[in-house]
């Protein structure tokens, strides 16, 4: 009886370890600083060449800030909301024109913008590297969200080539 029981016991065993070394490290990749400046200055400049004073921010895939760019004669408030579009998007994986509408459209959504730090307004776009998530990028003072995410995936659009 003791045989009959010592082969899955040994299966089970040599599993442990398995799992916990799967536990240990783990590998992210992430926006380089250099990108995130190179974004944060192509989108301030893609809305300078329509005359709109912005502000950008980019941050990793955590949300933390790597880059800020505020146009000369941007307001004051436009850093502040770039980096809350630039957190929300890479918090949520999503641009935040979208989750705008869900909130407008879907009772479900409603308290998104309750939650600390979000800032539910177009013009924060995941960056991504393929199919990952590897930051996001916020714009903040055009004269709407929608123009404001225009300039976000210029920029993205500007660095994609570099982001594999």
């Amino acid at each position: 009886m003791t045989s009959r029981w010592m082969l899955p016991a040994l299966v089970a065993a040599s599993l442990l370890p398995a799992a916990g070394q799967a536990q240990g490290v783990i590998a992210e990749r992430n926006i380089s600083t250099v990108l995130a400046v190179e974004a944060a200055q192509a989108a301030v400049a893609a809305c300078a060449e329509r005359n709109f004073r912005v502000a950008a921010t980019v941050v990793d895939r955590h949300g933390i800030v790597k880059a800020v760019v505020r146009a000369d004669g941007a307001g004051p408030h436009t850093v502040d909301a770039s980096r809350g579009k630039a957190y929300t998007s890479a918090s949520a994986r999503n641009p935040t024109t979208g989750m705008l509408t869900a909130v407008r459209e879907n009772p479900a959504a409603q308290t998104l913008p309750n939650i600390p730090g979000f800032l539910v307004l177009g013009g924060g776009v995941p960056i991504r590297a393929g199919e990952e998530v590897v930051g996001a990028i916020g714009v903040g003072g055009a004269p709407s969200g929608v123009i404001d995410e225009e300039c976000a995936n210029a920029a993205i659009a500007r660095i994609r080539d570099r982001l594999n």
